[in-house]
């Protein structure tokens, strides 16, 4: 590998998020020049808090692990076989979190940052695009996340033509790890499950009996919260997928205890012959274990409505808050109808897009498209075709849906694509299940899930093999 940057045709990449920066190592990775154009410190969003690469900002959580059971559990193993930076500096900053991969958030954006601007062909440059790439940038991606400058929205709108696609998204309230009475409180993980970094027993757990649940749920109805029109005008719609906790509280009073606040495969060791009716889980958000966060507990209330509500949670009536829970306008494209099959934008084909603005969703989901683009960047710029991500993989799967697995692109009236996980109704149904002659045949539950993800890893290798130019450098 060259020992310093080579300045001719650079691969240009706006934004330094998690698909930025991990489109920018696969790219090097593979011998070519990069530019990589951060923003910030220059100029901050509403949501970040520091200048490093890879900041995560809501969650510390990757989620689910395990390949055998979980969607997501096989991006992360394709994505590990591919060499990403992302999952390397996850893996090496893990914290205790049952099944799921959780991190140090801190460790987690320094170990990317460092990576990255140690990478000899990677130039990293502190300042904001705030147009669409330059015409003399003929091999440009754009990954500027949900947090896109309102400048280069703007430029992006004005160039596709579409509406202001924005959603909402929340952020979840940090609580001080010692602020915590364990003496309501205990330390298990949902079945006692052992995760990545875990004992079985990584979450803190705040129990609720019936009444204290009900008049939870009546005051996050009744509370004061930050209004829709002051934040980006009437009519954006919320993510299902990470729904503020008060807005999930209207929709039902049993929501909560079926969602965030289930109380299944718990049981309260100093209450064992009494089953909470719900349960606050808190999961380590930091390496020291001095912070937690209130899993699923994403918010838009007022800050003092917050402190008020959440410290009504049997053991954390003395709560010390890190950080209370917000919201933050995000923007995604219309994909399926402005981007090829390798996301590039159809009316300048020069520019790519990749993480959360093509409307994935999810701090892994965004590293993978970023991951995907580079590889479909380099390609390009080597002037070797690029083979499509077989659709039984987890990668595939999600480019496919991007791109064009979308039921329907609507042209008048509201889109219908909406930023979506990683998630088995995405792959391709499996042999068995094509026939409905083998109805009884048909793999179901966690059986059906093991063979996706055996079909998965077969077809990732055969698609590998076909390239050494594919396979991790």
């Amino acid at each position: 590998m060259p020992g310093c940057f080579n300045p001719v045709s650079p691969v240009h990449i706006i934004g330094g998020g998690l698909a930025g920066s991990e489109a920018a190592w696969q790219i090097a990775q593979r011998r070519i020049p990069v530019v990589l154009h951060e923003m910030r410190p220059e100029r901050q969003t509403p949501a970040h808090r520091t200048s490093g690469l890879a900041e995560l900002v809501c969650s510390n959580s990757f989620r689910a692990d395990d390949p055998a059971t979980s969607a997501i559990g096989i991006l992360h193993r394709e994505m590990r076989r591919l060499g990403s930076l992302i999952m390397a500096a996850a893996d090496e900053h893990k914290l205790p979190a049952g099944g799921a991969l959780a991190v140090d958030r801190n460790g987690f954006s320094a170990r990317v940052t460092q990576a990255i601007a140690a990478h000899p062909l990677i130039r990293l440059v502190r300042e904001e695009v705030a147009g669409l790439a330059p015409e003399d940038w003929k091999n440009v991606i754009i990954a500027t996340g949900p947090l896109t400058s309102p400048a280069l929205a703007e430029a992006i709108r004005a160039r596709t033509g579409e509406r202001d696609l924005a959603f909402f998204d929340a952020i979840a309230p940090v609580v001080h790890r010692d602020s915590i009475d364990m003496k309501k409180a205990w330390f298990q993980s949902r079945y006692d499950r052992a995760g990545p970094a875990g004992s079985g027993a990584d979450y803190i757990n705040c129990p609720m009996m019936q009444s204290e649940y009900c008049a939870f749920v009546d005051a996050l109805v009744a509370a004061d919260r930050a209004g829709a029109h002051e934040l980006a005008g009437d009519g954006t719609p919320y993510f299902s997928g990470c729904l503020p906790i008060e807005v999930m509280a209207e929709r039902g009073r049993e929501t909560l205890r079926h969602g965030p606040m289930k109380p299944f495969g718990l049981t309260n060791p100093h209450t064992p012959a009494i089953k909470p009716y719900a349960v606050v889980q808190l999961r380590q958000d930091n390496a020291l274990g001095t912070l937690y966060n209130m899993v699923g507990f994403q918010t838009k209330l007022r800050h003092q409505a917050q402190i008020e509500i959440f410290r009504t949670i049997p053991g954390l009536e003395n709560a010390r808050f890190a950080r209370l829970g917000g919201i933050h306008r995000n923007t995604f494209l219309n994909s399926p109808k402005l981007l090829d099959s390798e996301l590039r934008l159809k009316s300048d084909p020069r520019i790519r897009f990749a993480g959360q603005i093509t409307g994935c969703e999810g701090y892994v989901e965004s590293a993978a498209i970023g991951l995907a683009v580079g590889l479909m960047a380099a390609a390009e710029r080597k002037g070797e075709p690029f083979a499509p991500l077989p659709p039984t993989t987890a990668l595939g799967a999600l480019v496919n849906h991007i791109t064009g697995g979308h039921v329907a692109v609507i042209d008048e009236g509201p889109p219908s694509f909406q930023p979506m996980n990683v998630n088995f109704g995405l792959f391709p149904p499996l042999e068995s299940e094509r026939d409905d002659e083998r109805l009884r045949r048909r793999p179901r539950g966690l059986d059906r899930k093991a063979a996706i993800s055996l079909r998965a890893a077969r077809d990732l290798e055969s698609w590998l093999a076909k390239s050494s130019f594919y396979a991790a450098a």
